[in-house]
């Protein structure tokens, strides 16, 4: 179509959208029709209808998409992502139920995930450290920071990690998100001022995801997410589910039965290993309780 450009979705809101041109000029963009299923990170096809504004004609095809499903709804987090940074803290103690569905969604996906210990200085962190021991010993790699504490060693310790990559941060409230983005992107605060002119208004950028540009060539970005009290994953059937577990995999293919449920069968590969000690007593509940609810109907 005459006039249309690819540009990156930073903001949406309803249909309400913040598109990036190349040149970084972000233009508040509405989509054609009620219904849009574009979310932060889609590249789209777009054309202005006014100085300030425009109309989204296509989303580009995608390389990924981090999204939680209950039984109600889908949830999209953002597109076309490189990394996945679950942000978890020694205080408030964090969910190993919501830290293993995160982790699980990201692998069916596609996307690399690290964990980020913070607040490594306080008390609790020998707590966190052990609850995070399992996580380490399947190969998940385990960082751990004080982003207030030592801000510095902190931003040593991202930048190279992060460098010329999309990464979402996803985390509940109070383990320092905030410090997190404020640490490693100076202009924070402008880049969120920016969004807020595009849309003509401060309501939409509360309780939205946030895209936030790194470095001044655009190669590296930070993707804020709001909290959440839920992590459903019924976009996984619960047969699958033992494949995106990083402690479970060395053991499938071994069971007795090709479609064990890894519950109560016998000669389960995975059963033998719990009792071996290979896959923690706490990520084995979690896997459990998992499978009944993803082998449940759905309570519509």
């Amino acid at each position: 179509m005459k006039g249309n450009q690819i540009g990156l979705v930073v903001r949406g809101h309803g249909r309400h959208y913040v598109v990036e041109d190349d040149n970084g000029v972000r233009v508040h963009c509405l989509t054609r029709g009620k219904k849009s299923d574009c979310v932060v990170g889609d590249r789209v096809r777009w054309q202005r209808s006014s100085e300030h504004e425009g109309v989204i004609e296509k989303l580009e095809p995608r390389r990924n998409l981090l999204f939680r499903q209950d039984e109600w709804k889908t949830k999209s987090f953002a597109a076309n992502l490189d990394r996945l940074l679950v942000l978890v803290a020694a205080e408030p103690q964090f969910s190993e139920s919501q830290l293993t569905r995160a982790l699980i969604a990201a692998d069916s996906a596609g996307i690399t995930t690290d964990i980020l210990l913070n607040k490594t200085d306080l008390p609790q962190a020998e707590a966190a450290r052990q609850r995070l021991a399992p996580y380490k010993a399947m190969g998940q790699r385990v960082l751990e920071l004080s982003l207030k504490g030592r801000p510095d060693e902190a931003r040593d310790t991202l930048m190279p990690l992060l460098e010329n990559q999309s990464t979402l941060v996803l985390g509940p409230s109070g383990t320092g998100k905030s410090t997190l983005i404020n640490l490693l992107v100076p202009d924070a605060g402008a880049q969120v001022g920016e969004i807020s002119q595009a849309l003509n208004s401060g309501r939409h950028t509360t309780t939205t995801t946030q895209w936030y540009w790194m470095d001044g060539h655009r190669n590296t970005a930070l993707i804020d997410s709001p909290g959440f009290q839920e992590f459903g994953l019924r976009q996984i059937p619960a047969p699958e589910l033992a494949s995106h577990m990083a402690d479970f995999k060395p053991h499938l293919g071994s069971c007795r039965f090709h479609n064990c449920s890894h519950r109560h069968e016998p000669g389960c590969a995975v059963l033998t290993a719990v009792e071996a000690g290979k896959i923690s007593p706490s990520r084995y509940r979690i896997y459990d309780e998992l499978w009944q609810e993803l082998s449940s109907p759905p309570r519509y």
